[in-house]
């Protein structure tokens, strides 16, 4: 069996964590989304729980976990990522871009000097600590601020929905007509019904995957699952990591025999890791930067817009890298 007990850990030591993840906030948090989103409250979990139990979960706790009120099935995350590939069906994966920086093609709000200044705050109170990732990793710890300033707001910003439920419902529309209700009523059709259908599936294969790994990590570093906090598509943490990325990239970094990405050593330690496993080397010219940037966020704004930060706290910074 994968999993033994679920019940909401003591042990919070040495983590930043969320108010949203004491239990006591848990039953007001729930009613209020209740009451602005009542048509989602509910859904059929059993398809989900058969698949979860017939692959090693242990099926009281498995079924105990999917009982409580505060798990819901959202709509959101497959109806949003469905429409964003059902228009869009004959783009090609984005391919690893060779450096071209355009200062418009940014996240202009981070670039404003209320952020920039927060930024550096950050960078100068966490010194030592970024100090010693940058000596262990070769990751200038302009970068690693400036990541964690894109992906949420320096730890202020973890995403607006709940990690577990996102992946679970995701999970759960194995068949487009589990989430056709909830789908613009012109968005599918009899020529891209199937592939819309095709798609369906294989995003709810990958929320599945996303899935077994939030619960295993949940299991294994003490939280419980339905309080952490993500993304719509299940990042967690500090560094918006997928679940499944924890145990390949994350670290330890504070010795307390977790990896807790709500913790900020933790997190700022995983963030240089994923770097260099991803290829960050001491010695890099531009565009090889840009490549190991595109595989944390394969966006060329997201890139763009990290290496302009890095770049502003650089020319204020009185320690060269």
């Amino acid at each position: 069996m994968r999993i033994v007990d679920l019940n909401l850990p003591s042990r919070r030591d040495k983590a930043f964590i969320p108010g949203i993840l004491r239990t006591g906030m848990l039953p007001i948090l729930f009613f209020t989304t209740l009451l602005f989103f009542p048509c989602q409250a509910f859904a059929d979990w059993s398809p989900l729980i058969d698949r979860l139990v017939a692959d090693g979960f242990d099926e009281p706790v498995i079924r105990e976990l999917f009982s409580r009120p505060e798990v819901r099935f959202d709509a959101g995350p497959m109806s949003s990522k469905l429409e964003e590939l059902v228009k869009k069906p004959f783009k090609k994966p984005t391919a690893l871009p060779s450096y071209n920086y355009n200062p418009k093609r940014v996240y202009k709000g981070l670039l404003k000097q209320k952020m920039i200044t927060q930024a550096r705050s950050y960078l100068q109170e966490n010194t030592d600590l970024l100090e010693n990732i940058s000596s262990h990793y070769c990751v200038p710890k302009e970068i690693v601020v400036s990541i964690l300033l894109v992906e949420t707001r320096l730890g202020e910003h973890l995403g607006g929905k709940y990690a577990f439920n996102s992946l679970a419902s995701m999970a759960l529309c194995t068949e487009l007509e589990t989430i056709r209700p909830y789908l613009p009523k012109k968005l599918i059709n009899k020529k891209n019904e199937e592939y819309a259908g095709t798609i369906c599936r294989q995003k709810a294969d990958w929320a599945y995957t996303e899935l077994k790994a939030l619960i295993d990590y949940a299991h294994v570093s003490g939280f419980d699952p339905p309080a952490l906090p993500g993304s719509i598509y299940g990042a967690i943490g500090l560094c918006q990591f997928l679940p499944s990325n924890v145990f390949s990239y994350g670290v330890d970094a504070d010795h307390d025999g977790r990896i807790d990405l709500f913790a900020k050593a933790d997190a700022l330690y995983s963030i240089a890791n994923y770097l260099q496993e991803h290829g960050w080397k001491c010695t890099m010219d531009k565009p090889s930067k840009v490549r190991v940037i595109f595989d944390y966020n394969r966006s060329s704004v997201y890139v763009n817009t990290v290496l302009a930060v890095a770049e502003k706290l650089k020319d204020k910074s009185r320690t060269k890298q």
